[in-house]
């Protein structure tokens, strides 16, 4: 596992996650836990 920094833009603002993801991961993988991350965050 790996812990990785990720600023995404999410409906015009800037937001910076933390992410745990195996090491064979891609890009995409990684962005889409992302944004999934912060969409739950901004529903709850």
């Amino acid at each position: 596992m790996k812990e990785i920094t990720v600023t995404i833009d999410y409906e015009g603002q800037k937001y910076q996650t933390n992410i745990l993801t195996n090491k064979e991961a891609g890009d995409k993988e990684i962005l889409k836990k992302a944004e999934d991350q912060i969409r739950k965050q901004w529903n709850n």
